[in-house]
């Protein structure tokens, strides 16, 4: 059976590197995932559709991302239990986070298949494309109890230093969504609609594997049908470590969305185009939110042993194997954005669009690639409502304002208010590493001291 990793002995950039390159993989897997929708949507359907799909995707990865911040916490609680060899505690935890998130799943469908059309409303989706992202939400909607477990299935095992599993799971359902996306848009036409049930039944059958998998594996605990319960004191620390982090990426997401209504304001061409370029974006990103990811659960560990110094080395591998990729994806995404645009719009209009925005986010392919470990780190430490205070002022006190400055502006173009992105990201930059500063000077990252 495999065994799961231990990041608290050894080498540091071998089994940081090992564990990040599948997470990587299933990042990749998992843009490739939200891309498909835009692409075969974008090839075989009208810029309604697509502005539909990129509108309606944009909510669910909001909820999405909502849900796996939040399940953070148990990634966090969980490689702490192991790093400080509290194994067995981790049943406990395993068993409150599936009753937790199962009831987070419930409300979250009741919502979104209810107040669809008023969610469309509240995002100022086109006209012509109203009543298709209602569609988009309701179906999605509807799926969000596998949605939800798909995504905390990732996050266990991440906690457990496994991330070849949810790549395994990650790749199946991306498997299954393209096949179920070229079936039901490309063959039967069913465009919109088409796209958001092959992305709910490509997950019902990852789930399924999922639990096939774990009957299989060697884990360092037992989950009990007892443990299957709310544990006050584990759903305490799992809701102190995920709720800022969820809090955050919330807001952050929020402020994304505000730029999306402001952007879905100037037309269905200047939607898509957007909507194209954030599809873009999930891809440059990736090794910054790999190595953000891997960090979390490798500090986490060395947290928990007391090991500070051995997770101080790793952020410093970290933010030198990102950034040296961030300056690449700079200068692709800068100077042949259109390129990256034409992999998922044939509509020229929508691709001139969508290359002016990326000319923005691919300066923030330089910040976001430190800024990025950053953060992993602070996770792992359970620093997680610096996290969130960061994260916040970054979003409100420059994107949003930012953002709808330009927007006004005469002659505007969406490559100004893509500025924003990068600008914000300067600013939540300036306050980890002044962190960080503060925390050594008060020996808050010393070896051994204990606060798990």
């Amino acid at each position: 059976m495999e065994k799961n990793t231990s990041f608290t002995e050894g080498k540091i950039m071998q089994p940081l590197l090992l564990f990040a390159v599948p997470v990587l993989l299933a990042l990749f897997l998992q843009a490739m995932y939200g891309a498909v929708d835009l692409l075969i949507v974008g090839k075989f359907a009208s810029s309604a559709d697509v502005s539909a799909v990129s509108t309606g995707s944009q909510i669910m990865t909001t909820l999405t991302n909502l849900v796996s911040s939040f399940a953070m916490g148990t990634t966090i609680l969980l490689g702490q239990q192991i790093g400080s060899g509290k194994k067995e505690e981790g049943g406990r935890t395993v068993g409150t986070s599936i009753l937790l998130f199962a009831g987070i799943a419930v409300i979250m469908s009741v919502i979104l298949v209810v107040f669809a059309p008023q969610v469309s409303s509240l995002m100022n989706a086109p006209e012509e494309a109203f009543q298709k992202t209602v569609d988009y939400i309701r179906i999605c909607g509807g799926g969000m109890l596998v949605i939800v477990a798909y995504n905390l299935i990732g996050c266990i095992f991440r906690g457990l230093g496994d991330s070849r599993t949810p790549l395994i799971t990650v790749a199946i359902a991306c498997v299954f969504n393209v096949a179920g996306d070229l079936l039901l848009c490309a063959v039967f036409g069913m465009g919109t609609a088409g796209a958001a049930i092959a992305t709910v039944f490509a997950q019902i059958v990852s789930v399924i594997v999922s639990f096939i998998l774990i009957s299989k594996k060697d884990l360092p605990f037992t989950i009990k049908k007892e443990n299957i319960r709310i544990h006050k004191t584990y759903l305490r620390k799992m809701t102190a470590f995920g709720a800022p982090i969820a809090l955050q990426d919330l807001l952050v997401s929020i402020s994304f969305l505000i730029i999306l209504a402001i952007v879905n304001g100037m037309g269905v061409i200047a939607s898509a185009g957007v909507g194209v370029a954030e599809k873009v974006c999930a891809f440059i990103m990736l090794i910054s939110s790999a190595f953000m990811q891997s960090m979390s659960a490798f500090v986490a560990q060395n947290y928990g042993a007391g090991r500070l110094t051995r997770a101080r080395k790793a952020l410093h591998y970290g933010i030198a194997v990102s950034f040296t990729v961030g300056i690449v994806m700079f200068a692709i995404t800068f100077f042949h954005g259109d390129i990256l645009a034409g992999i998922f719009s044939s509509d020229q209009e929508v691709i001139a669009a969508a290359a002016d925005y990326l000319k923005a986010y691919a300066i923030d392919c330089l910040f976001t690639a430190i800024f990025f470990c950053y953060t992993g780190f602070y996770n792992g430490i359970g620093r997680t409502r610096f996290v969130m205070i960061q994260g916040i002022l970054g979003a409100f006190c420059v994107r949003v304002p930012v953002s709808y400055i330009m927007s006004i502006q005469p002659n505007t173009s969406l490559f100004h208010i893509g500025l924003a992105t990068p600008m914000s990201s300067i600013l939540q930059l300036i306050l980890c590493v002044g962190f960080m500063l503060r925390l050594q000077k008060n020996k808050l990252l010393d070896d051994n001291l204990k606060n798990y």
